[in-house]
């Protein structure tokens, strides 16, 4: 849980910082980016998954 609210807060930060200095923020667009990292995030956890399976054979 440590971890989210670090992740939480450094993402404020840099959006505070981004904003304050007038740049796009560096974060994909609404929902379709959002889905795009989550998609990453189960690919990943789907091959941690299925890798021990791969090796046992």
């Amino acid at each position: 849980m440590q971890e989210i609210a670090l992740a939480l807060l450094a993402g404020l930060i840099v959006g505070l910082v981004f904003g304050f200095l007038k740049l796009p923020i560096p974060a994909p667009p609404a929902l379709p980016g959002i889905m795009g990292i989550v998609g990453i995030y189960i690919g990943y956890k789907v091959y941690q998954w299925i890798l021990p399976l791969i090796n046992q054979g």
